[in-house]
């Protein structure tokens, strides 16, 4: 039997509009379990001050403190610690590699091939390298089960593109992509592949190497770490040909009156005080969930997530979206006939029931699935069946509350 992890969330535990909160937002963001909590405080109230600059006793402590946070997040992935860069999230991060990667190495008449599926995270930085440098933006459209078009991928990806960015899981349709034959497809054209980790490293085991990602993002409060720490991984010979993102602090080697030389990695990419609460929070996040276990994790949201479209598909005048592929992990996307995602969304929260509904900031898949906005769902692993059942009893109010017969 799985443990209560209810009792690590004291949030969890608490009331929302006078009913047992039932949160199911977790594509959002993840609440925080009491060790997390305990090591940021823990940090603040026994070893803040800025890393890397002072010799004095606290100072060393930060550094500690922030580099272990850095080896763990390197060891979660498989990578190099010189290859991981602390970022506020994974937008920054993405936005990252388009300035300093895209803007640097592309060109007019180059290709840049994303998904139509992508979060405005890896579709806006995108446009702006295409229109800065004159490379042409081009998408991966879906097959009718919600997946990439096998058929797009072969016909689009040339050796025009230069990269190819992608979601590892669609924060939409939580369909997970191959991203690893995806990037042998990439490599052997001779693209870079850059892939959006913010729904798949909270989820599933991300090996940096066996996929051969060349960038891969995600934020670290996706996964039970505070907001504003983020991880950008980048393979060491494209960070080094990299120019620095932001400058000033930290992360020069000399400056001169007129000139400057950067530090190495990963520091070249980390300039101005860094949050290193945030990473000794993304530290004990880490712990936490290795204590859970993947698979564990894996299990109990694919129990929720079969369990909730079983139901949901009882409701005749409920719309899934896809859902019918075996690929899927922790996200059901929905929609109420006759009733606006928005209202779905308040009629649950009055009854303990938190749900995203929305764009879910992916606007062109929107579009291209013929819709305005979806209600989602989404799991993780301190969820129970009783949230799901709370969610059930909640959609199908809905309706008699709207005066819709």
């Amino acid at each position: 039997m799985d443990k209560n992890f209810l009792n690590d969330f004291p949030i969890l535990r608490g009331k929302m509009n006078g009913q047992p909160l039932a949160y199911l937002d977790n594509g959002a963001t993840t609440q925080k379990p009491e060790s997390v909590v305990r090591s940021i405080c823990g940090y603040y109230g026994g070893c803040n001050a800025n890393p890397h600059r002072g010799v004095y006793e606290l100072s060393v402590r930060a550094t500690q403190v922030y580099e272990s946070a850095r080896k763990k997040i390197a060891n979660l992935l498989n990578a190099d610690t010189r290859e991981i860069i602390f970022t506020k999230n994974a937008t920054e991060s993405l936005n990252l590699v388009a300035y300093s990667y895209g803007l640097t190495n592309l060109h007019a008449g180059d290709e840049i091939l994303i998904t139509i599926a992508e979060h405005h995270s890896n579709l806006v930085p995108w446009q702006m390298v295409a229109r800065a440098t004159g490379a042409t933006l081009n998408y991966i459209y879906l097959a009718a089960d919600g997946n990439l078009s096998a058929q797009d991928i072969a016909t689009k990806l040339t050796a025009r593109t230069k990269i190819l960015a992608v979601t590892q899981i669609s924060n939409v349709l939580g369909l997970i992509n191959d991203v690893k034959k995806l990037a042998a497809q990439a490599h052997e054209v001779g693209a870079i592949i850059v892939v959006d980790g913010a729904q798949s490293v909270p989820h599933i085991p991300v090996d940096v190497r066996d996929i051969d990602a060349d960038f891969l993002a995600f934020s670290g409060h996706k996964m039970l770490s505070p907001m504003g720490i983020g991880v950008l991984y980048g393979k060491r010979e494209l960070l080094e040909e990299m120019p620095p993102f932001l400058r000033g602090g930290d992360m020069i080697e000399y400056v001169e009156e007129q000139t400057t030389t950067f530090a190495e990695l990963p520091q070249k990419f980390e300039a101005g005080t860094q949050n290193v609460g945030g990473a000794a929070g993304l530290s004990a996040a880490v712990d936490y969930l290795q204590s859970v276990g993947f698979d564990t994790v894996a299990r109990i949201e694919r129990d929720l997530t079969n369990f909730a479209i079983a139901e949901l598909k009882r409701l005749p005048y409920v719309e899934l979206y896809g859902c019918d592929a075996p690929n899927k992990v922790g996200i059901v996307t929905f929609n109420i006939r006759d009733v606006h995602p928005h209202d779905v969304a308040t009629i649950l929260d009055a009854q303990g029931v938190a749900i995203r509904a929305g764009h879910h900031c992916a606007q062109p898949l929107m579009k291209f699935l013929g819709l305005n906005a979806t209600c989602r769902a989404s799991f993780y692993f301190y969820n129970t069946r009783r949230d799901v059942e709370r969610l059930i009893e909640a959609v199908q109010s809905v309706r008699s509350v709207m005066h819709i017969a």
